[in-house]
């Protein structure tokens, strides 16, 4: 894959800013995150195409050469990153051939650029022409020989009978010990050069001697499963919510369904519970309380199995939703895959043995959480007293869909003023980021004073003042946040915190007012392990909060294992009825 295309690891990739891995990324992102606004000095090019996408491609690009011809000072011409995108938006809809010709007028106007050339031999490779996909790939393999997605695709095209490995194979798979080691070396070298937030919270000296420990696990005998658990120790260490391994989906992906932990289970307040006992019904039921596993006590077991989880700064609510999405995964993974299971359940004398499981539901969601049909969601109650916006994403940008957010935020607060509702809840939970555009347009309609975003002397958007709108939400405000509001819910829930624009609920948010955002893809040498690196940093204005925890609510609400089972969402309950009174 190109480094634009995104791998769907569970919900939480982010697919702006990704590039293959290489020393000089960091800047390159910056730039792009940078330009991304049209609130700027220049207009993106690409909202200008996307505005007459009614003419052929052919019109399109003879009005980009007319516009950058004519009216150079208007529009972004510099931002490939934009033009990429808005090239793989025709690729992922079939319209190869338009594709094709917007990646060539990249090519054109981006001539030292390896992903230029990447993203014209995809095309190529869509439409079937082998061998002009191979003159492209081969091109920017030359430009930059860490491009792993062109060897890829260069060896699929000699060797089409070759079959790829199974995630089976894979499991069990060994290296040279010394392989191992250069990768793990690697691996914390790549993590150094490319986040520039890497030693943020932890110091150089423990980054290094982790390592080392890591390193010193090694055996002739170590499987590839076991050296990406390793690698997750690491990368973990970086306390960077845009800096994983991919969110365990492939660790998940490679572990055989007879090694799994039988028993489906949540952790909350500190305990462990049996949610489903899969094919171990009899023995174990629906709400009993695991207190070891395999006679490892389940407090220590959690421990190491966080100590492997990223998340943003010190928040744990993260790595407890994290965990409770592939737990039966994380614990064979903590455990060293052991042959059979076995429990203590609080309040039975004896252990019990687990069957091997026949099933399994990760990743699991949470499902006393009502979804609205959509990301964008609003709701009113049955008397009309309060209403009830669900923003499950701000992932809105203006050069792809962001007139969709803000048509439905118009809307929805045009109806609020129209039906006169004076009690507002606005429901971010398990919202993992997106555009700043999104969240300042909504902080325009909420806030009562002009207000500070992004700090810093280059043009971002969401530089300088913003203003509100004149005619904004004058009821009352709630706020629900969980762990896995991430990114850009950080940054809304700072303002919105330091603003005082009301009443948070809920638990600690997994992000706040500090975030390293963008990702670099990286592969390691020797073991083709990808990892995915923060290339940049989004800080706000607002300095006051503390770094290493995420915004905290005014009342400490989470689902406890009665809400959950009988799928009660406790959290907006407790906000519905504070609102009452």
């Amino acid at each position: 894959m190109s480094r634009f295309q995104t791998l769907l690891v569970s919900t939480f990739m982010i697919l702006l800013g990704t590039m293959a891995c290489k020393t000089n990324d960091s800047s390159t992102a910056k730039e792009a995150e940078i330009s991304l606004s049209t609130e700027g000095p220049k207009q993106s090019i690409v909202g200008k195409l996307k505005e007459n996408s009614h003419l052929s491609i052919d019109d399109q690009i003879a009005l980009y050469k007319k516009l950058k011809k004519e009216d150079l000072a208007a529009y972004d011409f510099e931002n490939e990153d934009q033009m990429t995108m808005y090239g793989y938006g025709f690729l992922w809809s079939n319209k190869v051939k338009e594709a094709i010709q917007i990646f060539k007028l990249i090519v054109e106007e981006f001539p030292d650029s390896y992903n230029a050339y990447d993203s014209l031999a995809e095309g190529y490779l869509r439409s079937g022409d082998l061998q002009g996909a191979l003159v492209f790939y081969r091109k920017s393999l030359k430009m930059n020989p860490d491009n792993f997605n062109a060897e890829d695709q260069i060896e699929a095209i000699m060797y089409p009978d070759r079959k790829p490995e199974t995630p089976a194979q894979k499991f069990v798979k060994t290296f040279a010990p010394e392989e191992y080691l250069a990768d793990l070396d690697q691996l914390g070298q790549k993590l150094l050069e490319i986040n520039p937030s890497t030693l943020k919270f932890i110091s150089k000296a423990d980054f290094l001697e982790d390592i080392e420990k890591q390193k010193a696990q090694i055996t002739p005998q170590t499987t590839l499963a076991e050296f990406r658990w390793l690698c997750n120790k690491i990368v973990a260490n970086v306390n960077c919510s845009h800096t994983s391994m991919g969110d365990f989906f492939f660790e998940n992906q490679l572990l055989p369904l007879v090694m799994r932990f039988p028993l489906q289970t949540r952790w909350t307040d500190g305990r462990l519970f049996v949610i489903d006992p899969l094919n171990n019904e009899g023995k174990v039921s629906i709400k009993d309380e695991i207190t070891s596993i395999n006679g490892i006590k389940v407090a220590q077991l959690l421990e190491q199995i966080y100590e492997h989880i990223p998340s943003q700064g010190h928040v744990e609510t993260t790595k407890k939703h994290v965990f409770n999405t592939w737990s039966t995964g994380y614990i064979p993974y903590a455990l060293g895959f052991p042959e059979s299971y076995e429990v203590a359940i609080k309040g039975q004398t004896s252990s019990v043995e687990l069957d091997p499981p026949a099933r399994t539901n990760d990743p699991l969601s949470d499902k006393s959480i009502k979804q609205c049909s959509a990301n964008l969601c609003l709701d009113f109650t049955e008397d009309n007293s309060t209403a009830i916006l669900t923003i499950r994403t701000f992932n809105y940008y203006t050069w792809n869909n962001f007139k969709e957010f803000t048509a439905f935020m118009d809307k929805s607060f045009a109806d609020l003023k129209s039906k006169d509702i004076r009690k507002l809840i606005i429901d971010l939970r398990q919202n993992g980021g997106g555009s700043p555009e999104s969240s300042i347009y909504l902080l325009r309609f909420l806030a009562k004073q002009p207000f500070e975003y992004f700090e810093g002397s280059n043009y971002h958007a969401g530089q300088g003042t913003q203003t509100p709108f004149e005619v904004g939400y004058e009821g009352d405000l709630f706020f629900l946040i969980d762990g896995e509001g991430n990114s850009t819910t950080g940054h809304f829930m700072a303002i919105v915190k330091d603003l005082k624009l009301g009443t948070i609920i809920g638990e600690e948010l997994g992000s706040n007012q500090f975030c390293t955002a963008g990702q670099t893809i990286c592969r390691l040498k020797n073991t083709k392990v990808e990892f995915y690196v923060a290339n940049t940093v989004s800080r706000l204005a607002n300095n006051s909060l503390p770094d290493e925890t995420g915004i905290l609510p005014d009342h400490y609400v989470t689902q406890g294992i009665e809400d959950y089972l009988n799928q009660l969402d406790a959290v907006l309950a407790f906000a519905l009825d504070l609102a009452q009174q």
